[in-house]
């Protein structure tokens, strides 16, 4: 039952990506902006149309002196033959021509003209870059652990050909790779792998998927890792583990320092070993110390004071 609810959730997701791919505004993303359309170039075969069909009337009018139903169904004809000898192809669009069936040529932008009839385009191929939202639920890793992933696929068409006749619907086969390799990915994975090497994840996907789709004219610009969701129960003892984790860290931090300390007083005790001048030096550096952080007055006492000044010994010498 669990599965069977799996595979309709890939069905469902599968449609999102298609949607996302072609330039949806799904998943929270509308930024107000509006979508570029062919407008123009449907009223422009529009017009074409219209005037074919007029100038047929005309034509009929002035020789026959009147319009009669076939010179109606002869102008719808004269029409439709126009309207589709030429064309309007988009400045990010490219036109695949067939002819007969057979692969002709890429055509665009700007005007194409194709034979009536025996030449038509099969298919314009948007070669701006485009952008598809995927995703993995509920995939094991490798040490068995349940994840949620998710992603943006960023990519191309390099190859207008190859995208229209290598497959049959490039921008759902982009969802569906992009989506298998990350479950292939993720299984090879451990979930800590995953949650802290995302930048790796990112590139292993990228060099997947590319291998996949560059045979069909697409070419990937970059995978972005969007989010990583870990099952709540196993949230805490991740955490726990990264805690002490840091605090193993610390502590080894700290004992390094310490023998650093260490090694360095073992090298000065070696320098102030019976040498008096250096230690009364030292006396008045730490004194002087302690007096510029408190901010106070030294009280000296008596027996301390005598090391400041000549050692008796001197004196009776």
């Amino acid at each position: 039952m669990k599965r069977s609810t799996t595979q309709r959730g890939d069905r469902v997701a599968a449609s999102a990506f298609t949607q996302a791919g072609q330039g949806s505004t799904e998943f929270g993303f509308d930024t107000g902006r509006r979508r570029s359309s062919r407008n123009g170039a449907v009223v422009f075969a529009i017009v074409l149309f219209a005037l074919g069909f007029a100038a047929v009337l005309l034509v009929a009018q002035l020789a026959l002196g009147g319009i009669g139903v076939a010179a109606l169904i002869v102008a719808v004809l004269v029409g439709w033959l126009v309207a589709s000898s030429i064309h309007i192809v988009l400045e990010w669009e490219k036109a695949v021509v067939l002819r007969l069936g057979r692969f002709n040529r890429v055509a665009g932008p700007g005007v194409v003209f194709t034979w009536p009839i025996i030449e038509f385009y099969t298919l314009r191929v948007d070669q701006r870059v485009a952008t598809t939202y995927f995703g993995a639920e509920e995939t094991l890793t490798s040490d068995l652990v349940p994840i949620n992933v998710d992603a943006v696929l960023f990519w191309m068409v390099f190859s207008a050909k190859k995208a229209c006749v290598e497959v049959e619907d490039y921008s759902t086969a982009v969802a569906w790779v992009a989506q298998t390799a990350m479950r292939k990915a993720i299984g090879r994975a451990t979930v800590a792998e995953v949650a802290m090497r995302r930048d790796q994840l990112d590139a292993e996907l990228k060099d997947a998927i590319e291998e996949k789709l560059s045979p069909w004219g697409i070419d990937i610009i970059d995978v972005e890792v969007r989010d990583i969701v870990v099952p709540k129960e196993l949230q805490e003892a991740m955490s726990l583990e990264a805690i002490a984790e840091r605090k193993k860290n610390a502590r080894m931090v700290l004992a390094e320092a310490e023998k650093d300390i260490s090694d360095m007083l073992a090298d000065a005790s070696v320098a102030y070993d019976g040498n008096e001048n250096a230690m009364k030096l030292r006396t008045m550096h730490l004194a002087y110390e302690s007096v510029e952080k408190s901010g106070g007055t030294l009280v000296i006492p008596s027996a301390f004071s005598e090391g400041f000044g000549a050692n008796p010994a001197d004196k009776d010498a």
